[in-house]
This record gives C-alpha cells, sequence and structure tokens, in this order.
C-alpha cells in the first residue's frame, strides 16, 4: 500500500472548483470534494488503476477520471502524489 500526498496545486485547485460549485449549491460542492477524495484513497492500494496522461506519455503520470474532472496523479516508489484536478475541456498544462 502507497502512502498518499497532495501537492499545494492540486489542494488549491480543489478548493477553487468546490468554491465555484458553492457559489449554486454547498451541498454539491461538498459532494464532489467527497467524491474527489474517494475516488483519491482508493490510488493508495491500486497506484496504478489510473491511465498514463497521454500528454506526457510516462509510466509515473497517471490519472483518473472523476465527473468531467482529470485527477493527476505521480507513482512514486513508495507514494502517490496528487499533483493536478483540471478540467476535461481544459489544457494540463504544467505539474510542476
Amino acid at each position: 500500500m502507497a502512502g498518499l500526498v497532495w501537492s499545494p496545486k492540486a489542494v488549491d485547485e480543489l478548493e477553487a472548483i468546490c468554491n465555484y460549485i458553492a457559489i449554486d449549491s454547498e451541498y454539491y460542492a461538498h459532494v464532489f470534494a467527497k467524491g474527489v477524495i474517494e475516488v483519491v484513497e482508493r490510488l493508495e492500494m491500486f497506484p496504478e488503476s489510473g491511465r498514463t496522461v497521454p500528454e506526457y506519455e510516462q509510466e509515473d503520470i497517471r490519472e483518473v477520471i472523476f465527473q468531467s474532472y482529470r485527477v493527476v496523479y505521480r507513482v512514486k516508489p513508495d507514494v502517490v502524489e496528487i499533483v493536478a484536478i483540471v478540467h476535461g475541456a481544459r489544457l494540463i498544462g504544467s505539474l510542476q
């Protein structure tokens, strides 16, 4: 089982998405955040369950899809690092 860490960028992105959803519904913002967290927590047991990110073509950079969002993560020897949460219609950009 791998450990799990969130990059500051990924935390900021999740918070921004939830704040946007909360403009219309605090309830659905909470449901969205809970869903993302559940998807991410599964990666601890199954770190290679997501597909490799086509834009990067690196085995260690993978993604899982949740609703319309791409949850991008990096698989390291003992840890899964959540690096970005990006709407599927947007470009990923830099993962730094």
